[in-house]
């Protein structure tokens, strides 16, 4: 984009170069050097870009799509992958962003910034929908939303609504894009007169028809219209009787089409009328489109701003798609991949319903270069283009299909040779062809260099190809190149356990089965089971025997080793699995039995608290009933004049529940003198207290309760609370107790009463 050139109202910026900065902030970072020139191809880098074009639905976003670069600076990368997280966020949460402006209206703005433009009323209803679309946007972004999604608010952070655009348009143009008759005063006047004449024209035109018609000269259509005008259908041999002007006849030459000579006038003054409107209109709108203008290039950057989010919503929907994750990105040449996924082959498999064996591996500045060997069709390839698509993809701003806890650095070149590069236009064999790949990765490789070679060294003697494999992979380590191979050398194999910085890896092969297992383990190299498939496809055993005799002993004997390493290793990665399962059996069963033994500790705090609520119940309803009754010695106190028996009732009150065993003695005193009886509770019946086992006598009755009378004192108590008793003659003890309990109580009326009555006569 140009620069702008920002033009001031209100101290506020008209033109906004927002989406400009944004940008081209990063245009001048040198994006990633990519060898040979199909390599991206070779990657399908093409066919992720081609699922994105398919997520896109503005012009804008698509243009986006195909100018992505594979970016080199980590401050950019990380922008871009935050933005596409974070809209991701939006999608999964099924929450509403408004992006779904998809119009294309950049030839209109530039021609409302061209000097002496006029646009159209249907132009402008398009526009000021794009600006009500980002006023919509503006207030998506409260300051909540500005903190939780900060990567996708830099898009519109530079910029701001201008809701005069709105007011403007609002002011000339309606709802169906026509010029209000309001928008100036010569369009109302001349529409005012326009009105008027075309009702006058009715008036007149409908009499002048009704003559017409009585007279039996008009035909089935009675009236039609004419270059704008208003005529009357007459049959054709009616034609010379009526005045007016013969605009035309139909097709048949049956109906005649005049003018009545009574409408001609005004028929001439609606004209000239309707082209002073017209006139009126475009100076209107001539005058709306140079007083918006300077606005230009504001709405040219909401387009930008549109598309772009248009852009990121289509990498936030593959995202979701291939259940991409945002994994950890450092500024320096490294690759750790835990669980990550070929993007396509996930897809697809996913598209399919078949499962897709993720893949794990690491290159960094210690294990430069990973060698992979196995058997065809295992998997190698396939591992090597899922660390660079991905390494590609994440570079572009996508998110990739890796476990978040993954690391993946950046690099500055990719140099990749994969498959057959025979090339006939310059006459190179296959080999020359490889040979002229590695000559330009050596020549160029540094630490930055993320490299990709499909079976090194294939295409000439084994030996003498093998060699020079080894040299080209001693040279690119030199070079603190990263990369990985794929081959059968068993010398390059050998040759990983003995320099640092290569390290082996295997793709797993179930031998019994004849299938592959997609598996890459690193840190061993792999068999390509030649004799083994041969043996199991049922060759003959006479020319598998003859075959293993033309191999070297020790090439045969090393190959037997990888074989049965393998198979061990197999068997070992299967044990734990089986140990794995098992721990995470016992871990259950024990959280389930803490699970119970919280349960049971819960149900015993629960019986707990009951016990303690009601104990707490209890108390509470003794103290209330402890509160009357001393109301009610007090009262009594005051109006009786037996002193020393209210004092009795006092103690009994006050000491039998903190002399335990003087209450025992009593109810079990008690029991004795006393036996319940079954009869109703009248007054006069004798009665025993449930609770503190004292025995009193019935004199009345108050709703549910009854007035006993214990000693000397009358107590309201509930009915339910009191026991019908008959008193047992023949028992003598109790009258001993009784009469102990009772000099217990003269002996304290005696000896503390006097002293409280002196107390209160000296106070």
């Amino acid at each position: 984009m140009n620069s702008i050139v920002e033009i001031t109202t209100n101290h506020r910026p008209i033109c906004s170069n927002a989406v400009n900065v944004y940008l081209t902030k990063f245009a001048a970072i040198v994006p990633m050097r990519v060898y040979p020139d199909n390599a991206l191809t070779q990657l399908e880098f093409d066919k992720i870009k081609t699922i994105l074009l398919n997520y896109c639905q503005s012009t804008i976003g698509k243009e986006q799509v195909e100018a992505m670069r594979i970016h080199t600076q980590l401050n950019y990368i990380q922008i871009t992958l935050r933005q596409t997280q974070e809209y991701q966020f939006i999608k999964q949460a099924n929450q509403y962003f408004p992006s779904d402006f998809i119009l294309d209206l950049r030839k209109d703005v530039k021609l409302l910034g061209i000097p002496g433009a006029q646009l159209t009323g249907e132009q402008w209803l398009l526009l000021r929908k794009l600006v009500d679309h980002m006023g919509q946007l503006f207030k998506w972004f409260d300051a909540e939303r500005q903190a939780a999604y900060s990567h996708l608010y830099l898009v519109i952070a530079e910029s701001y609504f201008e809701k005069t655009i709105i007011e403007s348009i609002d002011e000339v143009i309606d709802d169906r894009g026509l010029v209000k008759d309001n928008a100036s005063e010569d369009l109302a006047k001349i529409r005012a007169q326009l009105y008027k004449k075309r009702q006058e024209l009715r008036r007149i035109f409908e009499k002048v028809l009704g003559r017409l018609a009585k007279s039996g000269y008009t035909a089935d259509i009675d009236e039609s219209f004419s270059n704008g005008r208003r005529v009357v259908a007459v049959f054709s041999e009616y034609k010379r009787q009526v005045k007016g002007f013969l605009h035309g006849e139909s097709d048949s030459r049956k109906t005649a089409f005049i003018e009545p000579e009574e409408t001609i006038e005004l028929n001439n003054e609606l004209f000239s009328l309707e082209q002073d409107e017209t006139k009126e209109v475009q100076r209107v709108l001539r005058q709306l489109t140079a007083q918006l203008a300077p606005y230009s290039s504001l709405l040219m950057g909401y387009l930008q701003m549109v598309g772009l989010y248009d852009f990121i919503k289509a990498k936030a929907l593959l995202a979701i798609d291939m259940n991409a994750h945002m994994p950890v990105v450092e500024n320096k040449a490294t690759s750790h991949l835990i669980q990550a996924y070929h993007p396509l082959l996930y897809m697809y498999n996913k598209a399919s319903g078949k499962k897709t064996i993720p893949v794990n591996l690491e290159l960094d500045d210690e294990a430069r270069i990973l060698i992979i060997s196995g058997p065809n069709a295992g998997g190698k390839t396939v591992s090597m283009k899922t660390l660079g698509l991905n390494q590609v993809m994440l570079q572009s701003g996508l998110l990739v299909p890796v476990h978040p806890d993954s690391q993946m650095g950046i690099y500055k070149q990719l140099f990749i040779q994969l498959g057959d590069t025979q090339n006939l236009a310059f006459e190179l064999s296959t080999y020359s062809s490889h040979l002229t790949h590695m000559k330009y990765f050596i020549e160029n490789a540094n630490g930055k260099t993320l490299f990709f070679i499909d079976e090194l060294g294939s295409g000439s003697d084994p030996h003498l190809g093998g060699a020079f494999a080894e040299v080209i992979l001693e040279e690119l380590s030199q070079k603190h190149a990263q990369g990985i191979v794929t081959t059968h050398y068993l010398n390059l194999k050998v040759m990983a356990n003995h320099n640092k910085g290569i390290v082996n890896g295997a793709m797993q092969f179930d031998e019994v089965k004849l299938e592959p297992l997609y598996q890459l383990v690193i840190g061993k190299p792999g068999s390509s089971y030649t004799f083994a498939i041969a043996e199991r496809i049922g060759l003959p055993q006479h020319l598998i025997n003859r075959a293993r005799k033309l191999v070297d002993t020790h090439h045969f004997e090393l190959d037997k080793l990888l074989n049965r390493t393998e198979q061990d290793l197999q068997l070992v990665q299967k044990e734990r699995k089986e140990l794995h399962k098992l721990i995470k059996e016992n871990d259950i069963l024990k959280l389930e039995l803490n699970k119970t033994l919280d349960k049971e500790k819960h149900l015993q705090q629960i019986a707990l608290l009951r016990e303690q609520n009601r104990v707490a119940e209890e108390k509470f309803t003794y103290l209330k009933e402890m509160e009357r009754n001393l109301k009610q010695i007090a009262l009594d106190y005051k109006k009786s004049d037996k002193k020393e028996e209210v004092m009795k009732t006092l103690y009994n009150l006050l000491f039998k529940k903190n002399d335990a065993i003087v209450i025992n003695k009593l109810a079990k005193k008690v029991d004795k003198q006393y036996k319940e009886s079954a009869a109703p509770i009248v007054v006069g019946s004798t009665v025993k207290l449930k609770k503190n086992y004292q025995v009193g006598e019935v004199i009345g009755f108050k709703g549910k309760r009854a007035i006993v009378k214990v000693g000397q004192l009358p107590m309201n108590i509930d009915i339910e609370d009191l026991l019908v008793v008959e008193k047992i003659e023949e028992v003598e003890v109790p009258k001993i107790g009784m009469g102990r309990h009772k000099s217990v109580g003269n002996k304290i009326a005696e000896n503390k009463i006097p002293e409280r009555r002196n107390n209160n006569q000296k106070k």
